[in-house]
C-alpha cells in the first residue's frame, strides 16, 4: 500500500483509485520510497508528434486549462520556452533546475522545484501542450496563424455546460502512472508562468478509460462497462495518419503549415448520473450500451469476445435489432458515421459530492484527438439526439485545442507559432 506522504495531497484533491505499483513495477509498502532505476519509465519528449497522444495511456491525469494574462507576445513565448526546459527535465525524473540543485538553490530564494516528486520515478510522465481558439484573438498578433478548423465547439444537444469549466487559451495535459508526478508537473509549470498565465480550470483523472496500444487491456469506466474496445491504437499508423494527425496520409492538407504533424484535442467533462444508473436493470444497461457487461461482447454476438465485429443488421429471437437502434455502440460506430474515427484518451474522475443534490459528482473526463474537431461534433450531435445513454449523462465542461507537432532536440514549444 502506498505510504501517506505521496498520496495524501492528491487524495485530498479528489483523485481515488491510485494503483499499488509505481511505474516500472516498484512496489510501495510501508511508506517505502521508490527509486529511479529503470529507463523503462521514461517517455521521450522530442519526436514528430507530442508525447501523450499515441503514448500508451497512463493511469493518472492532471489536465489544466490556462488563460494568458498578458498581451506581451514575447513574454508568452518566453514562458513556453521555460516550460519546454522544465518538462524535458521532469519527464526524465529530474527536478526543475536540475538535480538536487533544483530543490536547494540560494537560501534567500524559493527553490526551482517544488520538491514533491523528488525521488519518485519518472512514471512515464508526458506533458502535452494545446492552443485554444482564444489564443488567436489578436492579443499576440497570431490572427493569421489560426487554423480554420480551430473554433469553439458549437452548442450540442443535451449539454448543460458550466462556463467555469469551459475554454482556455492553453491546455496542459499531464499523464503519468503516479498522480503525484502528474500533479507536480502542472504545479511547477503554473509556477514558472506566474504573472503571464493563470489557471482557468483543472480536472484530475484516475483510471484510464481507453487503450492506445495493442498490449493494453480494455479498462472499465464508472458504469462498469469496458470502454474503448474499438479505439485506435498506436500500431495502426494508417488510421492515425488518416484520422488523427494533421496532414497525415489520406488526410486533407493543412491550411497552416505549422500544424502539420499536430492534432486537435476535444475535452469534455461528462458527469455520469450514477445513482440513476445503479437502479437500472442489467438488461437495460446492456441495451443502452449495446454490449454485455461482463465480457464486453456486442449484443449481436453476446457469447463472443469483446472484439467480435458489430453486426448492426443482426436481429434477436423476436425479430428486433440485436443492437438497439438507440444503443451507444451503434450510434458511435464508424460504420454509422461515415467511417469517422477518434483517438480517445479519457479518464474517470470523481469530484466528491454535488452540494445541491447530495449525489456523487463523478464520471468521464473525455479526451479525444482528431485532425479535424468537426469529426467529434458530427458524432456527438447524433449521440446527443438519439443515444439512450444520454439519459444517464450530463456534459458539464467543454474545450477544444490545437495540439502542435512534436519538437526537435533543442527546439522550444511555441517556436513555430512565434517564428
Amino acid at each position: 500500500m502506498a505510504g501517506p506522504r505521496r498520496r495524501d495531497l492528491i487524495a485530498g484533491l479528489g483523485v481515488v483509485g491510485a494503483g499499488a505499483l509505481a511505474a516500472g513495477g516498484v512496489a510501495l509498502a510501508g511508506g517505502e520510497r521508490p527509486t529511479r532505476t529503470a529507463r523503462s519509465d521514461r517517455v521521450p519528449f522530442d519526436g514528430p508528434h507530442q508525447a501523450g497522444i499515441v503514448t500508451p495511456a497512463q493511469d493518472q491525469l492532471v489536465f489544466a486549462a490556462i488563460d494568458v494574462t498578458t498581451t506581451d507576445a514575447s513574454a508568452l513565448a518566453d514562458v513556453l520556452s521555460r516550460w519546454t526546459t522544465a518538462v524535458r527535465s521532469m519527464v526524465e525524473g529530474v527536478p526543475v533546475g536540475g538535480g538536487e540543485g533544483g530543490l536547494a538553490g540560494a537560501v534567500g530564494q524559493p527553490p526551482a522545484d517544488t520538491g514533491e516528486a523528488y525521488e519518485l520515478p519518472a512514471a512515464n510522465l508526458t506533458v502535452t501542450l494545446g492552443y485554444g481558439p482564444s489564443l488567436f484573438d489578436g492579443r499576440f498578433g497570431l490572427q493569421d496563424k489560426r487554423p480554420a478548423v480551430l473554433e469553439e465547439l458549437p452548442a450540442l444537444p443535451g449539454e448543460q455546460l458550466d462556463p467555469s469549466r469551459c475554454g482556455g487559451d492553453l491546455a496542459l495535459q499531464a499523464c503519468a502512472d503516479d498522480p503525484q508526478v502528474a500533479f507536480h508537473a502542472v504545479r511547477n509549470l503554473l509556477r514558472i508562468g506566474r504573472g503571464v498565465v493563470a489557471l482557468r480550470w483543472m480536472q484530475l483523472g484516475f483510471g484510464r478509460t481507453s487503450s492506445t496500444a495493442e498490449a493494453q487491456t480494455t479498462p472499465r469506466n464508472l458504469m462498469g462497462f469496458k470502454d474503448g474496445t474499438a479505439n485506435l491504437r498506436a500500431e495502426d499508423s494508417a488510421s492515425l495518419g488518416r484520422w488523427v494527425f494533421v496532414g497525415g496520409a489520406g488526410a486533407p492538407e493543412p491550411d497552416q503549415e505549422w500544424m502539420r504533424g499536430g492534432s486537435y484535442l476535444v475535452a469534455r467533462r461528462i458527469r455520469m448520473l450514477v445513482e440513476s444508473w445503479d437502479r437500472a436493470s442489467l438488461g437495460e444497461q446492456e441495451r443502452v450500451v449495446g454490449r454485455t457487461k461482463v465480457s464486453g461482447a456486442p449484443l449481436s454476438a453476446p457469447h463472443g469476445s469483446e472484439f467480435a465485429a458489430l453486426d448492426l443488421a443482426a436481429t434477436d429471437a423476436a425479430g428486433k435489432p440485436a443492437i438497439d437502434l438507440a444503443a451507444h455502440v451503434r450510434l458511435a460506430a464508424p460504420e454509422t458515421n461515415g467511417g469517422q474515427r477518434l483517438l480517445r484518451r479519457g479518464y474517470s474522475y470523481t469530484d466528491g459530492m454535488d452540494p445541491v443534490t447530495g449525489q456523487l459528482d463523478a464520471g468521464l473526463f473525455f479526451l479525444a484527438y482528431a485532425n479535424d474537431p468537426d469529426g467529434f461534433v458530427r458524432i456527438q450531435r447524433r449521440l446527443g439526439a438519439h443515444d439512450g445513454l444520454t439519459e444517464y449523462l450530463k456534459h458539464t465542461g467543454s474545450a477544444v485545442f490545437a495540439v502542435p507537432p512534436g519538437t526537435a532536440p533543442g527546439e522550444d514549444w511555441g517556436a513555430s507559432l512565434f517564428a
